[in-house]
């Protein structure tokens, strides 16, 4: 458990990364904010033509910034989604923490696991473009990992609220169940989002009814 949590304040510090995601991080104000107008460019692109349409010319195209200078802060274009992949994940976890310290019984666990599902779809909703960042990370395999260390994470956060609730559980079948909360609430938020708004909804509210009370 120990490690776990090392891993995760890693990822959410952004302290490791994934070596095949390789960019410049720039200090200096004027280069930061080239570097800021690339990700929002991408951003808009993404929301635009999807994740497999755009191209780095598109974005030297709309902000006018040479080629040597986008190449010189990302070489490609999975490190412009993995920098966005970590970023939009960083504001998930923000979401994650906020809605777990309402739990402070076993009794709150359905709601609070009702208004994760619900902030995470609005998430998706005021953010158009996480969607086609998530499927890009699906289809790189350079970027997999990012995903898989953000359900990781998400797991964690789950574990270590629920642990002092139910210390009678054997910690191998508790990470199990928040493992599977995790991966469910992920996947039907997921669903919904390819919906029409209304059939989206009400699927989640069907979804809701299902999420669990506890941990047995």
């Amino acid at each position: 458990m120990a490690r776990r949590k090392a891993d995760r304040s890693e990822a959410d510090e952004g302290a490791a990364e994934s070596p095949k995601i390789v960019r410049l991080v720039p200090t200096q104000k004027r280069s930061r904010d080239r570097f800021e107008r690339i990700l929002a460019c991408a951003v808009q692109l993404m929301a635009e033509k999807g994740s497999d349409a755009f191209r780095m010319s598109d974005i030297v195209e709309r902000t006018g910034i040479a080629f040597g200078s986008l190449y010189q802060y990302f070489p490609d274009k999975t490190a412009i989604i993995g920098t966005l992949a970590e970023r939009y994940n960083a504001i998930g976890h923000d979401c994650v923490r906020k809605e777990l310290l309402g739990l402070r019984t076993l009794s709150d666990l359905h709601a609070v696991l009702g208004r994760i599902t619900d902030s995470y779809y609005r998430f998706f909703i005021d953010e158009p473009a996480v969607f086609d960042i998530w499927q890009a990370t699906q289809a790189d395999r350079a970027l997999q990992k990012l995903d898989e260390e953000d359900g990781a994470f998400l797991t964690g956060l789950l574990f270590d609220a629920l642990q002092p609730l139910a210390p009678h559980l054997p910690k191998a079948a508790l990470a199990d169940f928040c493992q599977l909360v995790m991966v469910l609430m992920s996947a039907a938020v997921r669903h919904a989002i390819t919906l029409p708004s209304k059939e989206g909804r009400r699927i989640l509210a069907s979804f809701k009814k299902m999420l669990p009370h506890g941990p047995d």
